[in-house]
């Protein structure tokens, strides 16, 4: 089958061909149609992550799916072939840049009726993201205030409608031009952050999803009240995602090092501080699934590239100024 390829950590990508992926007894062969390009495809192409996720070189890239189910494990029951179906694959089995990937049953989701499977694409790994920042690490509720950062981007954007929907006020950052989308996702305040400093704005807020820089991180806490949570999508790693990752012995301690300034100042200011990776999660996407069929979010797509085109598209995404979601078509 035809795949895009990293063959050496740093290096490019290229289009190749590569096996079919084996079926396992609770696996689900998915006939790929379109896959959600994100930061973090071209961060594992870089090596970024080489020393906490291990990938054997030569790896088929992408973190995102949609597509047809075409051969299902012995073990299935949830899933047949011809089902429409999406997820974001666990993160030992990432391979979305192909024309076929083997997803673990508890990974996938039926496809939201409403949505074409390049906007279905668009959805699982920001979905999830934003799901696991509000829900349940920061058990968003009515009433409260949430500053995201970068709204414009592909976690902003499903954020912002998530938190609007459990019924916060919703602040964010993203440039003038970008102001109108963000207002029309839900954002209640709107900072330019190239002319304004939101630290100047933003007060007392009980959540805060920070996906920039340390700098910014920083800032981030001094708007925040006492017994607030900051998730942090960009880090420092703390010592949860050690024991996320299944080493907290050999891990635990770099990542207790690499944190240890951020939490002490969190705590200083009696805020909570978590590092989020986000987790694969076919039961969330279900949820999540119900809302978009509901009408209460949706996926916002900037563009569609095809399968050949997959180093553009990345490159595209690592400028950094994509409006929601860039999507690469398959099928």
């Amino acid at each position: 089958m035809k795949a895009v390829i990293v063959d050496r950590y740093g290096g490019g990508v290229r289009v190749g061909d590569v096996p079919v992926p084996e079926v396992g007894e609770h696996d689900v062969l998915v006939q790929v149609h379109a896959a959600g390009v994100n930061a973090l495809d071209s961060k594992i192409r870089d090596g970024e992550f080489k020393l906490v996720l291990p990938y054997r070189l030569p790896l088929v890239l992408g973190n995102d799916v949609a597509g047809v189910v075409a051969r299902v494990g012995p073990g299935v029951r949830e899933f047949k072939p011809g089902d429409e179906v999406y997820a974001r694959p666990g993160k030992d089995r990432i391979g979305t840049f192909a024309e076929f990937i083997a997803v673990a049953e508890a990974d996938l989701a039926p496809k939201p009726e409403q949505l074409t499977m390049a906007e279905a694409a668009a959805v699982p790994l920001v979905a999830l993201t934003a799901w696991q920042a509000l829900v349940e690490i920061a058990g968003l509720r009515a009433g409260q205030k949430v500053f995201v950062q970068a709204g414009s981007g592909g976690v902003g954007t499903f954020a912002i409608q998530l938190a609007k929907h459990l019924g916060a006020t919703v602040a964010t950052t993203t440039s003038a031009p970008n102001a109108d989308l963000v207002e029309r996702l839900g954002a209640d305040v709107v900072i330019d952050y190239r002319s304004d400093d939101f630290e100047t704005v933003l007060h007392d807020y009980d959540v805060v999803l920070h996906s920039l820089d340390n700098e910014t991180l920083k800032k981030s806490l001094r708007v925040m009240k006492p017994g607030g949570k900051l998730i942090s999508l960009s880090g420092p790693p703390d010592p949860g995602f050690a024991r996320q990752l299944g080493r907290p012995r050999t891990l635990g301690p770099i990542m207790g090092v690499l944190s240890h300034r951020t939490r002490k100042a969190a705590k200083r200011r009696q805020v909570g501080y978590e590092f989020l990776f986000m987790r694969a999660s076919g039961a969330q996407l279900r949820e999540i699934t119900a809302l978009i069929d509901s009408g209460a979010v949706k996926p916002v797509l900037d563009r569609t590239f095809p399968l050949d085109s997959t180093a553009e598209a990345m490159a595209y995404v690592d400028k950094g100024r994509a409006k929601g979601k860039v999507v690469v078509e398959v099928v």
